[in-house]
């Protein structure tokens, strides 16, 4: 957890921003992160970051056409030392907010402030998903849904849960002991599921998203539009058809200890993938690997999976990887794969 000390140092610094860009992963976490601090402040853009391992330098190019006073990067492990000296050189503080346990380098830049509970030290170190860290920086309970939808994105089910319950019952369900017993069975997880394949389309759309969510006034607005034929709607449901086709598939690939599904196309969803069937095989090492050209992306999920993919990793040249302790990313080149499966393999 942030420390009062940090939360209040975020705030300041946040509120200082009169044009902020905020810089957030591409995923549903990044996403609600960004609705929560554009909330609170009423102003900035919100710019998804595509580029892996690093924030590309390029970003750092956006933050000036957009006259960026601050930058705000979201949910983000590294930030890449090509980002933070072309930030540098354009005088644009950074306000880094993240929650990942990953070593990276270490910043000589004096407007680089950082708000990470897992590099407190003692009782205060924690890993809450960067969605929880901006809602108790904003400290706004009217935008709990909105928090409580990243968090349950995140695998994560914060403290919150019964106040949200009694004030959106239909949204939950009494069943819910963990985080993913939400996402799979209630409608608020439902809603997690379609900003995830929201946020995987155009640039044009997700703008679209993000703005419809600093909009809506709770869940129901967005249900509203989920169920229309507006583009949200329409993606949710021709992605959620090619979704379903693809866990049919993956659940044929079922081993004694691991799940290997490697799959090519036009949609990459392994993250998407590798949760539910992490959900649904509980006893399982998961592994989604989605091919695209030359390289792969991948998602493991499963007991310590991110131990097995630093011993892994570190036989492939061109690779890179990281994340949590059950659940990490990995982008390596596609003729690795079949070397790749059988080192997962050997080590579970």
């Amino acid at each position: 957890m942030l420390t009062e000390k940090q939360i209040l140092s975020a705030r300041e610094h946040l509120e200082r921003a009169q044009n902020p860009v905020f810089f957030y992963d591409n995923d549903v976490d990044g996403l609600c992160s960004y609705v929560l601090l554009r909330r609170f402040l009423g102003r900035g853009k919100g710019v998804a970051v595509k580029s892996h391992p690093f924030v590309d330098r390029l970003y750092a190019k956006k933050a000036q056409e957009l006259n960026a006073d601050y930058a705000v990067v979201l949910d983000r492990h590294d930030l890449g030392r090509e980002f933070v000296e072309e930030m540098e050189r354009l005088q644009i503080p950074i306000i880094w907010i993240d929650h990942h346990d990953v070593e990276t380098e270490d910043y000589s830049y004096e407007d680089l402030f950082v708000f990470n509970p897992t590099r407190n030290k003692g009782k205060k170190k924690s890993a809450e998903p960067t969605t929880y860290l901006s809602y108790v920086i904003t400290n706004r309970s009217e935008d709990m849904w909105v928090a409580l939808i990243g968090c349950i994105a995140d695998n994560y089910l914060p403290e919150f849960v019964d106040s949200f319950a009694e004030r959106y019952p239909e949204y939950w369900s009494k069943s819910v002991e963990k985080a993913f017993d939400a996402y799979y069975g209630t409608a608020t997880g439902r809603l997690v599921k379609a900003l995830s394949f929201g946020i995987k389309d155009s640039i044009t759309h997700v703008i679209q998203l993000q703005n419809l969510l600093i909009s809506c006034k709770s869940p129901g607005d967005l249900e509203i539009e989920l169920e229309s034929s507006k583009p949200f709607g329409k993606k949710y449901k021709e992605v959620l058809k090619k979704y379903n086709l693809l866990m049919d598939r993956a659940k044929k690939e079922i081993g004694e200890k691991v799940l290997f599904f490697s799959y090519s196309g036009d949609l990459s969803i392994s993250s998407d993938l590798s949760n539910e069937l992490c959900y649904l095989y509980p006893d399982k090492t998961i592994v989604v690997a989605f091919s695209a050209g030359p390289f792969t992306n991948i998602s493991l999920r499963g007991d310590n999976v991110k131990q097995i993919l630093e011993e892994v990793i570190s036989d492939f040249s061109n690779a890179n990887g990281g994340g949590h302790r059950n659940a990490v990313g990995a982008r390596i080149e596609t003729k690795d794969l079949a070397k790749f499966k059988k080192g997962v393999e050997d080590r579970v």
